[in-house]
């Protein structure tokens, strides 16, 4: 194994294993829980009964487990944290649900080509550390016709702002890799022979914004880091601050979890 393959492979281990610690934040978040952007997702794709759909980057399960009313043929939950999938198993079982689960990394799916008719990632990408080889695979595994639907933290493009939003989210989580504008994650699923109908920008995980307090609990970011970020958000210009969407009241500031949608569509001649 070359130097770089083992130095990826110790960061991917760390990585999944502070995702194992949080499994439980993840499951009981609010901000995983449900949302306006998840809502507006199975309206965009409207009943998935008998279709096939694979979570990737799953978490806790609660974007594949919100299929499971509408009468999936297949739902498959992907993590590459044990905790994470042991936490989808738990919810899924609480509520009746089969699903399958997979522990696996987003840049190395062990599926068939074509084996699923919709493939789904959301609040997880801004961790991937090589996303063209993430969204390659994410697109194999889609048939002719099949959908890839991802939510994700979104960039700026203003370099300023954009780096306030970068250092606010390494504070939050260290394994936090980068947020991509919409443009580059458009340009994401063309490289993988994806077209495109679907780009929402600006989008949030939370109709009031979540405190900076509860926004650090979820992510166990501890109090060293939570004060930095409020040390950070009390320098920012006011103008980084709203492009961000973030807002003030009194001392305390409420993240919106600023998100894009995209959906992209496989050639139904599956041309790549």
């Amino acid at each position: 194994m070359s130097q770089w393959k083992r130095k990826k492979a110790a960061q991917d281990m760390l990585s999944s294993q502070r995702f194992d610690k949080i499994a439980e934040n993840f499951a009981t978040s609010e901000v995983h829980r449900s949302s306006p952007t998840m809502e507006a997702l199975h309206e965009t794709l409207g009943p998935q009964t008998g279709s096939a759909i694979c979570d990737v980057a799953c978490g806790a399960g609660h974007l594949a487990l919100s299929f499971a009313g509408e009468l999936p043929a297949r739902l498959v939950a992907v993590d590459p944290a044990p905790n994470m999938l042991a936490s989808v198993r738990k919810l899924a079982a609480e509520r009746g649900v089969s699903v399958e689960t997979e522990e696996a990394y987003a840049e190395e799916l062990p599926f068939a080509d074509g084996s699923f008719d919709l493939v789904v990632s959301r609040l997880a990408p801004h961790h991937f550390r090589d996303m063209p080889a993430a969204v390659g695979e994410m697109a194999r595994l889609l048939r002719p016709g099949g959908r890839l639907a991802v939510i994700d933290l979104e960039g700026h493009e203003n370099p300023e702002i954009d780096a306030l939003n970068h250092e606010l989210e390494m504070l939050h989580d260290p394994t936090h890799q980068r947020s991509y504008t919409l443009d580059e994650w458009i340009g994401f699923l063309q490289g993988a022979g994806l077209n495109v109908p679907v780009a929402r920008g600006s989008q949030s995980e939370s109709r009031t914004g979540v405190p900076i307090k509860r926004w650090c609990e979820i992510a166990s970011s501890g109090a060293e880091a939570e004060r930095a970020i409020r040390q950070r958000l009390a320098e920012a210009s006011p103008a980084h601050r709203e492009a961000l969407g973030i807002r003030q009241d009194g001392d305390e500031f409420f993240i919106p979890v600023r998100t894009c949608m995209v959906i992209g569509v496989k050639p139904l001649g599956g041309v790549r």
